[in-house]
């Protein structure tokens, strides 16, 4: 997948409203792969219901989202599938992971229908993200921070051409925040990827190609 466009999109709960300032909603954006975007939003003006979007799992919006020209809207279950295995992958706002599980075996789950990465090479981005020793950990043991760095794992363990990143780190200090960057940055530049991200306040310290205000 090389473009993502939205004509005219805007949530549907949002069209009563009489008045609606938004550099994306009501307008035509296109994302590029290979290119970096920033989401910038305040709370409740719909940057999660985007990600929904861009992943298929909500289609209450008016408009037209396109991938590489043909209108999502009309996508079979199957498509999506293949999309969300190959196309997309997305590091969710909130994370969604297994707690009763041990971090790995959350990552481990996805791996296992990809097969994209070698065990050696998930335990590197464990011990890379500082958290090497949290492998054999539940995940509702963990903090929140260490949670985010487990879910991003388990995002990169996937081809994709563009990655969906909602607040992916509200939960982490400015040393941690640069960690997640250098690796997001360096597993997207590999596969060619495309990175959108969302932020309500704090985001990744990245040359963005483009910063939208939602």
């Amino acid at each position: 997948m090389e473009r993502i466009e939205l004509c005219g999109v805007v949530p549907e709960i949002f069209t009563l409203r009489g008045c609606l300032s938004s550099e994306l909603w009501h307008n035509s954006v296109c994302f590029e792969r290979g290119k970096s975007y920033l989401i910038h939003a305040a709370s409740g003006t719909g940057k999660s219901s985007l990600c929904s979007f861009l992943y298929g799992q909500r289609g209450d919006y008016k408009g037209i989202i396109r991938f590489d020209g043909k209108d999502i809207g009309a996508f079979s279950t199957e498509r999506w599938c293949e999309i969300r295995n190959l196309e997309i992958s997305i590091l969710f706002q909130d994370l969604r992971l297994f707690g009763e599980l041990t971090a790995m075996e959350n990552v481990w789950i996805k791996n296992s229908i990809t097969n994209f990465k070698s065990r050696e090479e998930i335990v590197a981005l464990f011990e890379e993200l500082g958290i090497g020793d949290k492998l054999d950990s539940r995940i509702d043991r963990m903090s929140y921070g260490q949670q985010q760095r487990v879910a991003l794992i388990r995002a990169l363990c996937q081809p994709y051409s563009f990655i969906l990143l909602d607040e992916p780190i509200s939960h982490l200090d400015d040393k941690n925040s640069d960690i997640m960057r250098d690796v997001i940055l360096r597993e997207a530049k590999a596969q060619g990827a495309g990175i959108i991200a969302t932020s309500i306040g704090k985001h990744m310290n990245i040359d963005y190609d483009l910063c939208i205000n939602l």
